[in-house]
């Protein structure tokens, strides 16, 4: 069966054909200078689902996702402080310190959604003299220039630019902001390497002294020495086209001549409550804020299957709560067919399969696909073939159908009164008791978390 992929570089689905036996894909990751919330997350359930289905189709995968813990600036236009940097100084911490915390949590998050691991994960300050040659290349191949801030792109040198977005350079000209570096020859061009102030943490010696990396370089370099020149697939969120992902492509042009992914892909946003998540509106949710309301990790992945990647996805604390049901009724479902000795026959297991294979590779059709697991989990006939084939599913969905729900604990009566005094305290709106019935639950080892459905305990 076919695979299409839609392609931001030609803007139109495209049958997919690896460039060799091998699939090679690059992924941007995290800026790990804070928690990465579940909009983040979107994106990189988006690429598990790409890893799988290209699995599912036979394909081996040599994938590699970038650690960005160096050069990525407040705003994508070369300004501000470098993300890490700043943290560290909040956290008065050393900028290692503050990377290796957050990608510690980034990787256990990743795990708590099942997300299939990339075969390279790489950091970019293990990368520096990668990043050293590759800006050493362009400005040897005239693409390059210096100033007294750094190394810039010179874009003005590009066949073209940008491709893969419909911005206008012109217009972005017309109004951009030259006092960044009054320097450089044109507004548009960007960093590859920033020279340090000698107040900067993070820098490291080079042709043009002590200096850091400007953020697209990392991806450039990292790519070129993992996957090549030029590989099968980019991947990343709809962010990025505009600047990060045309940097990418302008800097391989100046290094290469090429292009260096054939096909581009791009997830959209996350919305919260309809609007964007902001620190100052208090919308900005992680995994363990998911976990904190009872909700399974697992279930953010079923709910981001609720709509087509290439589409906006509105977050509602309903729409999560109602995925999580959805995945208990799922395992529950998987179960009643594993038990089950109905007859079914092979030619409606492969009409079945048939119409799930369909959906996956008609571009990551995750609604469709979904729909097809839905009329199968309802299937009258319980048959252990349509449990085997459920399972077979769950190699793309990677929602551990067949895992078994948790045997309820049972819990000390002490603590259900303490429970009950507690919920009666928060009627009355005796919120001091309440905190103080709280804290009483919490050091006799249970953990109290009060949910739209009513009050759940954890054991610590």
């Amino acid at each position: 069966m076919k695979l299409n992929l839609y392609n931001t570089l030609s803007r139109k689905k495209e049958e997919f054909t690896p460039i060799n036996d091998t699939v090679r894909i690059y992924s941007c990751g995290p800026t790990v200078y804070s928690f990465a919330h579940i909009g983040n997350f979107r994106a990189y359930v988006f690429m598990d689902t790409l890893r799988r289905v290209l699995k599912y189709n036979g394909y081996t995968l040599k994938h590699a996702m970038n650690i960005t813990d160096v050069g990525h600036l407040e705003s994508d236009a070369d300004e501000g402080e470098d993300k890490i940097a700043k943290a560290a100084k909040k956290e008065n911490k050393n900028p290692y310190e503050i990377a290796k915390y957050y990608t510690d949590i980034f990787l256990m998050d990743f795990d708590r959604l099942n997300i299939d691991r990339p075969e390279i994960i790489c950091k970019a300050t293990d990368h520096i003299k990668e990043m050293i040659e590759y800006v050493s290349d362009i400005v040897k191949n005239g693409y390059g220039y210096e100033t007294s801030r750094g190394i810039y792109f010179d874009i003005s040198k590009l066949d073209k630019y940008p491709v893969l977005s419909d911005r206008k350079v012109d217009e972005q000209i017309a109004g951009a902001r030259v006092e960044i570096d009054k320097e450089k020859r044109n507004p548009e061009d960007f960093a590859l390497w920033i020279k340090a102030p000698e107040s900067h943490i993070m820098k490291w010696e080079s042709p043009w002294g002590l200096c850091y990396p400007g953020w697209h370089i990392e991806c450039s370099a990292m790519s070129n020495k993992y996957l090549g020149e030029e590989f099968d697939i980019h991947t990343g969120g709809i962010d990025h086209i505009p600047t990060h992902h045309e940097n990418e492509i302008a800097q391989c042009k100046g290094r290469c001549g090429r292009i260096p992914a054939r096909f581009w892909m791009h997830c959209n946003f996350l919305t919260v409550d309809g609007g964007k998540m902001s620190k100052s509106l208090g919308n900005i949710y992680t995994i363990n804020t998911l976990m904190k309301r009872g909700i399974d990790p697992i279930a953010y992945k079923l709910f981001c299957f609720s709509s087509h990647y290439r589409n906006q996805l509105n977050f509602t604390f309903e729409g999560i709560e109602a995925a999580n049901k959805s995945l208990t009724r799922l395992r529950e479902g998987f179960r009643n067919h594993l038990d089950g000795n109905d007859e079914i026959s092979d030619e409606e297991i492969l009409e079945i399969k048939s119409r799930f294979e369909e959906a996956i590779n008609d571009d990551l059709n995750m609604p469709s696909a979904m729909g097809v697991v839905w009329e199968t989990i309802r299937c009258p006939k319980k048959s252990r073939k349509i449990a085997e084939l459920l399972l077979k599913f769950d190699e793309v969905l990677g929602i551990k159908m067949d895992e078994k729900p948790e045997k309820e604990v049972d819990i000390p009566e002490e603590i259900m009164k303490l429970v009950e005094e507690r919920n009666q305290a928060r009627k009355d709106k005796n919120w001091e008791l309440s905190d103080k019935l709280r804290d009483i639950i919490k050091e006799k080892g249970y953990t109290v978390i009060d949910a739209k459905d009513g009050t759940k305990l954890e054991h610590n």
